[in-house]
């Protein structure tokens, strides 16, 4: 029997970041991971694997539309897709075992096996070799899952969820989508470069729901020049494969037929199986683990943060909650602002987002000025011949402190951290517009921005 001052059960972005901390901290740490690879959801099924889809098709659709314009001709482009999904599988791979090494570095166990609680302070590790591990605190890390709508039998086959989409051996010729949310239009926009049709079908009125509404629409527009079709108050009741293909049925309306179904309707949380009962650790309506702002299960000596505790469903947010939660634990302070947390999505261009929104603002009674700011006139934008898009600031109106930032276009998932940083050290647009940019760069659009909060524009 092992035993450990912490057990981390997950190896995905929380577990394995609060591991090594927990480690870096003096800590004897142990990780138990289910899957062959370490990384979770989002080095071996997600983020990771879906960016490199993302990028290789974004260079196909280049090299057949868009190099010519800027004097590279090139002829005879072909598709490889298995080699597309070679250059996937190699990434996945390399950086789950660079994770390897940074356990060994740092001293982490890594047990191999589905983590099981027998009671509060002990579990069972079931794998190739069957074993007891106690600890003094656990830290419960085991992500979420693709969710489905009733009626709707997920097979990774002809009806696939976001792990099932990355696979496909060929490109299909009509693909519908169901959700338009972050997965559904990046996965969507992988196979539309491709050569397929994509239908995305929605049920609310709008893309990208939970985003601000200006960003949205402004990606709705670019999304349907580029060849999405999309049918918004939509729903679906069900779907049927029939044979070689599927049949969508919706409200209202004829069915759809397509070769293959992605549903894209968010995730749940991976809870079932973990023995939480005999641990004491309780649950919400929903089957997410119920934790106290310190990220503390109902059981004493049992935390959770990431996925399965709710809120946003990004890595990064789960690898700040593992590292604050086990700082909190062993260092006596661990703070995480939820309201700087960024989301992108990494369509062409890309949308990022930081704060509240316009309509979060307004709902909660909040005055406030706005700064928007084209790339249409930013002269790097020019040059690189991708003008789509703006960023767009909200600031207080009477402490002109900022409290949203949005932008759609090219490179706004790295342009949007200058916006998270002055953010957490509470900056003024009236800061951040006096922060000398480089020239030319993006990054001179959020400057603009910024000054168009107080009416006073340089380039515009």
């Amino acid at each position: 029997m092992a035993h450990h001052d912490l057990v981390v059960i997950g190896g995905g972005p929380a577990g394995y970041i609060a591991a090594i901390r927990a480690a870096q901290l003096g800590k004897n740490v142990a990780c138990v991971e289910r899957e062959p690879l370490l990384g979770g959801t989002c080095l071996r099924v997600g983020c990771i694997p879906s960016k490199a889809m993302l990028e290789s098709s974004h260079l196909y659709e280049q090299a057949r539309h868009d190099l010519a314009d800027r004097g590279v001709a090139v002829e005879g482009v072909s598709l490889d897709l298995p080699k597309m999904h070679t250059h996937r599988t190699t990434t996945v791979q390399t950086l789950a075992g660079g994770i390897v090494g940074l356990f060994e570095k740092n001293g982490v166990a890594h047990y191999a096996g589905h983590a099981t609680f027998t009671d509060g302070k002990t579990i069972r590790v079931a794998g190739e070799e069957d074993r007891t591990v106690t600890a003094d605190a656990f830290l419960v890390c085991t992500g979420s899952t693709p969710s489905t709508l009733p009626g709707i039998e997920i097979d990774e086959e002809r009806v696939v969820s976001s792990t099932g989409a990355l696979e496909f051996d060929e490109v299909p010729k009509r693909l519908v989508v169901i959700g338009a949310g972050y997965i559904g239009l990046e996965l969507g926009t992988v196979w539309r470069r491709l050569g397929a049709e994509v239908i995305v079908l929605e049920y609310l009125d709008r893309i990208l729901p939970g985003m601000d509404k200006d960003l949205a629409r402004e990606a709705l527009k670019v999304c349907k020049r580029q060849g999405l079709d999309f049918r918004l108050k939509t729903k679906v009741t069900g779907v049927e494969t029939t044979g070689d293909g599927c049949r969508v049925s919706v409200e209202g309306g004829d069915p759809i037929e397509a070769d293959r179904v992605l549903v894209a309707v968010g995730r749940k949380p991976n809870t079932e199986n973990l023995g939480l009962d005999a641990a004491g650790v309780a649950l919400t309506d929903r089957g997410f683990i119920e934790v106290d702002d310190h990220w503390q299960t109902s059981a004493a000596n049992i935390y959770a943060v990431g996925d399965v505790v709710g809120g946003a469903m990004l890595a990064h947010k789960a690898e700040e909650e593992g590292v604050a939660c086990v700082e909190r634990l062993y260092s006596g302070y661990g703070h995480i602002d939820y309201d700087i947390i960024p989301g992108v999505v990494y369509t062409e261009p890309e949308i990022a987002t930081v704060g509240k929104t316009e309509e979060q603002l307004k709902d909660a009674g909040v005055k406030y000025r706005k700064g928007k700011f084209p790339f249409a006139a930013s002269g790097r934008a020019r040059a690189m011949g991708d003008t789509t898009g703006f960023v767009k600031v909200l600031a207080d109106a009477e402490t002109d402190r900022i409290l949203g930032v949005h932008m759609i276009g090219a490179h706004v998932g790295e342009l949007i951290a200058e916006a998270g940083a002055a953010m957490q050290f509470g900056a003024s647009s009236e800061d951040v517009a006096r922060t000398c940019h480089a020239h030319p760069t993006l990054s001179e659009a959020f400057k603009e921005a910024c000054l168009a909060v107080d009416g006073r524009t340089l380039n515009l």
